[in-house]
């Protein structure tokens, strides 16, 4: 059956000369893998343009419930970017993200709240100049309330750490070493007061944001089955300094 939706593209590989199968995060049936047939030739009507790293689109696709793999017959810009796609301190961010998007979102059905937010967050990214610094560990961060995974709020007792195993803040320092230290913590509580269009006003230098950043993946990786390595996530750390 013919559906129009929106998407969020997360990658493709090449599966022939002219086609290729793209893995695209849709409003209407979560994660989803379509083959798009003759993309390479003159005479399609979809360019090969379109599909960068959280580029946001609108969908013309042929969907059976249970199919593998899904087809698509049409693709174009819901949103075009201004910024994203040619300033690589964003475009490395976008890279990353829908490296680490494709490995969580493995629920192939609709999540309406997860695709605002995600949809959202992109034209943030793109539009975003006060803050833009702090917005990737802002974006982990509230990424996770929407994958079921999200931390403890700081108690009112005293804390001194954040247990990234137990999710929660501890007065004492845990068994294992998997928790932020008694500064990173208290940055740390700086997301959960911050709303995602006040960048600006996290207090973070550039050491905080590439701590948090590593806590931020070891907590995904402890509460979610990443599959593997973040590959791009050394190519990030070189651009972010």
């Amino acid at each position: 059956m013919l559906e129009k939706t929106r998407g969020i593209f997360l990658h493709y590989i090449n599966y022939s000369d002219s086609s290729v199968i793209a893995k695209i995060y849709t409003e209407k049936f979560g994660q989803q893998s379509y083959i798009i047939s003759g993309i390479r030739s003159k005479k399609s009507s979809t360019r090969i343009n379109v599909f960068q790293p959280l580029f946001l689109l609108d969908l013309e696709v042929y969907h059976k419930d249970g199919r593998g793999i899904q087809r698509l017959k049409n693709a174009r810009l819901s949103v075009p970017f201004n910024q994203l796609p040619f300033d690589v301190y964003k475009s490395s961010q976008a890279i990353f993200l829908s490296e680490l998007l494709m490995k969580c979102l493995k629920e192939e059905e609709s999540n309406p709240e997860l695709f605002d937010f995600l949809f959202h967050a992109a034209c943030l990214l793109d539009l975003a100049e006060d803050g833009d610094c702090n917005f990737l560990v802002s974006f982990l961060f509230r990424l996770t309330r929407y994958l079921g995974v999200d931390p403890q709020a700081p108690p009112q007792a005293p804390f001194r750490y954040f247990d990234l195993v137990s999710a929660s803040f501890r007065e004492n320092e845990p068994a294992h070493n998997q928790f932020m230290n008694y500064e990173i913590t208290h940055k740390f509580t700086e997301l959960f007061n911050c709303d995602f269009s006040e960048l600006e006003k996290l207090n973070f230098t550039n050491r905080h944001r590439r701590v948090l950043l590593d806590h931020l993946v070891d907590y995904y990786r402890i509460h979610l089955d990443l599959g593997g390595d973040l590959k791009s996530l050394s190519v990030l750390k070189e651009v972010l300094g």
